[in-house]
């Protein structure tokens, strides 16, 4: 209704002095009447509820139904081994909800494209988000955008206090993943949005035609957030502290195909800039020797930090790197919580959270159930 509600849809791109005024360098960055709303992807429904609202909104049931106080069965975590659990879990008979704090998806739905799923040559990583949800759905209500304040166990009980209610289950199932690791620089948290970025996909393109951009590491995610960058048409520095790429034989071959320039044993000192980021220093472990690569953007990909607060809380053993410690079927040292996905560890592959987050929610059944008389991790 054009007079009730005006849109405005600024290309930061082509409105660089604005972007930098609002600190709007990551897209999409949404405001309603001069509030910054939301930073990201989000889901329409909350886009719409913070419309309404004129401020963020903590998100809702998908679909719209009411949900019960207690459960079978409670999944922490709405990424692919979430959401595989919730289906799994449902189908077997036990009474579940998924509760996901941010969007669904998790990581998987800020991959541009996927070319290792079984059965998809080629499929946009949001596109098998919405596909995973809605075959979740078909079984169970998801809770997203409830932010998680605390989770306890008293009795034979877990309970999970959110933004939008409190819940009670006699099983837990945390797949809460993980998030891009920090380099803890200067200038790295103070200019986050202003040229430093964790997602080639959300603000890469900030950057085209020309931006001068610095990826740095030398895995899988930083090759192809380098490629993704050189795409764009931004001139690309890959900066890698070892002496060789560890990324698959495919994106290194990229790599070299299209002559994007790798700065080898190699770290980041600092960032620095005034209201954006202007330049990096770089110190050569081999040399000791630093020198300054101008720039207007910094990638950050050197792994991920396990999200494992919950998992403390609960008392579950936290192993090296602060993964959680599971069995080959997914049980912790708590007994009826188990662990799956990028939280445990690993090989960080949304197959791998798949096949995690399947057995998680059989093993749950089975001793839930009472089928199964073998004991927790010790």
């Amino acid at each position: 209704m054009p007079e009730l509600v005006s849109a405005e849809i600024v290309e930061i791109y082509e409105n660089r002095d604005l972007a930098e005024e609002h600190g709007a360098m990551s897209v999409p960055k949404t405001f309603i009447n001069g509030k910054s709303t939301s930073e990201g992807l989000e889901p329409e429904e909350n886009f719409a509820a913070s419309l309404v609202k004129g401020e963020a909104d903590e998100g809702e049931v998908l679909p719209h139904l009411e949900l019960k106080e207690n459960y079978d069965l409670l999944i922490l975590g709405g990424g692919p081994a979430g959401l595989t659990a919730s289906i799994y879990a449902s189908r077997s008979g036990l009474d579940t909800l998924l509760i996901e704090q941010g969007t669904l998806g998790g990581q998987m739905s800020l991959t541009p494209l996927i070319e290792n799923y079984p059965g998809y040559p080629k499929i946009a990583g949001r596109t098998l988000v919405e596909m995973m949800v809605k075959q979740a759905l078909e079984y169970s209500p998801i809770l997203e955008g409830a932010t998680i304040n605390e989770v306890s166990r008293s009795g034979e009980r877990f309970k999970v206090v959110t933004t939008k209610g409190t819940f009670g289950a006699r099983g837990i199932i945390l797949a809460t993943g993980a998030t891009h690791r920090k380099l803890d620089l200067p200038g790295e948290d103070r200019l986050a949005g202003r040229g430093v970025s964790y997602c080639a996909t959300c603000d890469g393109y900030v950057f085209k035609d020309g931006g001068r951009v610095v990826v740095v590491g030398g895995g899988n995610s930083a090759l192809t957030d380098a490629i993704y960058l050189d795409g764009l048409g931004s001139v690309v520095t890959i900066v890698h502290r070892r002496d060789s790429l560890r990324a698959e034989k495919r994106l290194v071959d990229i790599v070299k195909d299209r002559g994007i320039n790798i700065i080898f044993n190699s770290i980041l000192l600092d960032i620095s800039g005034q209201k954006k980021v202007e330049k990096v220093t770089i110190e050569d472990l081999t040399t000791g020797g630093k020198s300054d690569i101008e720039c207007d953007g910094v990638f950050i990909s050197v792994g991920y930090a396990p999200n494992n607060q919950t998992a403390r809380e609960l008392g579950i053993t936290i192993g090296p790197g602060g993964y959680v410690e599971a069995d080959d079927r997914q049980k912790t040292n708590v007994p009826f919580a188990y662990a799956a996905g990028d939280l445990t560890g690993g090989v960080k592959q949304i197959t791998v959270a798949v096949g995690q987050g399947s057995v998680a929610a059989i093993t749950a059944f089975e001793e839930l159930s009472g089928s199964n008389l073998k004991g927790p991790l010790k």
